[in-house]
């Protein structure tokens, strides 16, 4: 997850990854429902019922190209939106360093926010890079997410914190 503007290096890193493992993928993207599920079997959810807390969803679907491309015509994004509860499997996320760093929201992470879309996908979780990469790497990539070097990269990287690379990869 990016969290600050890369860098050249970064960049270059990133297309490195892409063009090693590039032809080695296939595409897998699971649906918005999918994702949902999988959390909600792994962590206590809280949802959140905020007209605020969808609109960081429907926003950034709405407004980014790459995430607007994913909505089918005429459908619109499906917000539903949560707060990962410490306890349980979620503790973990909590821990210190598995936290976001304070500098990135202004202070302690004392909620993490997960907001997901059912239409297309795309999902956010505010307050630890490692679910974030947890998330991406249970979604998967589809074709045109195959074609960007950044996505590949994050999710190559996403894959390998979690020990899943060896199985995903062909």
């Amino acid at each position: 997850m990016l969290t600050r503007e890369p860098t050249k290096e970064l960049l270059q890193e990133y297309k490195s990854i892409w063009m090693q493992y590039k032809d080695q993928l296939r595409p897998n993207r699971k649906s918005g429902r999918e994702l949902l599920d999988y959390l909600q079997q792994k962590y206590i959810l809280t949802e959140i019922w905020d007209k605020e807390a969808a609109d960081v969803v429907v926003l950034s679907v709405t407004k980014n190209q790459p995430y607007k491309e994913k909505l089918p015509v005429g459908m619109a994004p499906v917000p539903r939106t949560f707060f990962l509860e410490n306890a349980g499997n979620g503790e973990v996320f909590y821990t210190s360093e598995n936290k976001d760093p304070i500098d990135i929201w202004g202070g302690d992470i004392t909620r993490i926010f997960i907001g997901i879309d059912l239409t297309t996908g795309y999902f956010t979780a505010e307050g630890s890079i490692m679910l974030w990469d947890e998330m991406y790497a249970f979604r998967g990539l589809d074709e045109e997410d195959l074609k960007n070097y950044v996505r590949v990269a994050q999710y190559i990287l996403a894959l390998k914190r979690f020990g899943l690379l060896q199985q995903t990869v062909f």
